[in-house]
């Protein structure tokens, strides 16, 4: 009995074990019932029948990437290129991943080679390098179109590296350091002829500016000297005033002496002889003396006489 009773519960155990499927993070498990799908046992502890439900794949539901092997692609004017490509894809409906086709990276890279090929051979060889972004849009949606009966998305489609022939190639790297040289000369060029431009526009800027600081002299010149002679001749006009205020001043102060002793017609008669002396001084001077003046020296000399005789 107590033998039955060790069997019967390592059966137990047995059965216990086999009836728990603990499935990890990001992954599901596909459960079949006698050969036929049943569910999909989620992350987590799961259980089943033992000996009845048996677990036919484990599929990841992660982002996953491919490696497309590289392939010769005919370009539009016969050139023979390598395209090395990677795809990146998720799984999101694991029971058609798993019943819809029998391998799933077969499907999608058979898929990439033929898309490629097709996309390519319409275009020439200058479009295939500098169009990658085109085909690996146009690749993404054929490929994402293709695979979603399979319960397939694709993300993301890249096109890692493309080589032409060696021939070709080197001719390309001629034509691209030719043009580099000629962008280059270019370049020089522009350079020397900006400089030019720039010397060119300070010379006449200075030319410019040295004319009308010139200009703005000759002004200031004729300002200067026209103020100094308007300054010149307010002060002679200054002088003279003062000089006929003088001369009135001295007449009138004259004129007021004479007035104030009240001469007779002797005493003008003296003084008329005075000026007459002094004007007979000098020696190529011939002086007339009028009629008036004689009786003047008549009348002045009786004078006299009586004056003396007294």
């Amino acid at each position: 009995m107590e033998v039955f009773f060790i069997i019967l519960l390592i059966l137990v155990a047995i059965v216990a074990l086999a009836s728990i499927k603990v499935v990890r993070q990001s992954e599901v498990r596909i459960i079949e019932r006698f050969g036929r799908y049943h569910k999909i046992a989620q992350a987590g502890l799961n259980f089943i029948l033992p000996f009845v439900d048996k677990t036919r794949a484990v599929v990841s539901l992660k982002q996953q990437t491919m490696d497309v092997p590289p392939q010769g692609v005919i370009t539009k004017d016969n050139v023979t290129i390598t395209i090395d490509t990677v795809v990146f894809y998720q799984i999101m409906d694991p029971a058609k991943a798993v019943y819809e086709i029998e391998s799933l990276q077969k499907g999608i890279a058979y898929l990439a080679i033929t898309t490629i090929r097709d996309i390519v051979g319409k275009m020439d060889l200058d479009s295939t390098f500098s169009s990658r972004d085109q085909i690996n849009i146009q690749l993404r949606q054929v490929l994402d179109e293709a695979t979603d009966k399979w319960g397939c998305k694709i993300d993301r489609v890249e096109i890692k590296d493309i080589k032409p022939p060696v021939d070709i190639r080197d001719a390309m790297e001629k034509q691209m350091n030719a043009e580099r040289n000629k962008r280059a000369a270019i370049l020089e060029a522009e350079g020397k002829r900006q400089a030019q431009i720039t010397m060119a526009e300070g010379a006449k800027q200075s030319t410019i500016l040295d004319a009308e600081a010139e200009r703005e002299s000759s002004i200031r010149r004729a300002q200067g000297v026209r103020e100094a002679k308007i300054l010149e001749a307010e002060g002679n006009a200054e002088a003279i005033r003062k000089v006929a205020s003088a001369k009135a001043e001295e007449i009138n102060v004259v004129y007021s002496a004479i007035m104030n002793s009240k001469p007779d017609q002797n005493l003008v008669a003296l003084k008329s002889l005075e000026a007459l002396e002094k004007v007979s001084q000098g020696s190529a001077n011939k002086v007339f003396i009028p009629f008036d003046a004689t009786k003047a020296m008549g009348a002045l000399g009786a004078a006299t006489e009586v004056i003396k005789s007294k």
